[in-house]
């Protein structure tokens, strides 16, 4: 059995643009962002919008569903990183989660 290969938001975005052949001034021009703010998207520098998420995965014509979990588990990943927490961490967020969803 294989396992799929982790990617981050932005190595996803960064290949889908390579793989169209789209030079970042491009996609950044039809994005209506500026192309460092691009750049940094790609970097995993910063995190885009989830509006922008949808733009992207419009542009790139993939499921946006996809994009936006890319995106929010790196957000999820890097705060756990910063707090220096570990896996235990993210079963107690997964019980809250499922808590939360009670109340509701």
């Amino acid at each position: 059995m294989s396992k799929k290969k982790l990617t981050t938001f932005g190595e996803t975005i960064k290949q889908l643009r390579i793989d169209q052949k789209l030079p970042q001034r491009k996609v950044a021009a039809h994005l209506d962002i500026d192309t460092s703010l691009l750049a940094k998207y790609e970097r995993n520098v910063r995190q885009p919008s989830k509006e922008l998420i949808m733009k992207i995965a419009a542009l790139f014509k993939v499921d946006s569903a996809v994009l936006i979990s890319e995106a929010f588990t790196d957000k999820i990943a890097n705060q756990v990183l910063e707090e220096g927490a570990d896996s235990k961490l993210l079963k107690v967020v997964e019980n809250k989660v499922e808590f939360f969803k009670s109340k509701k």
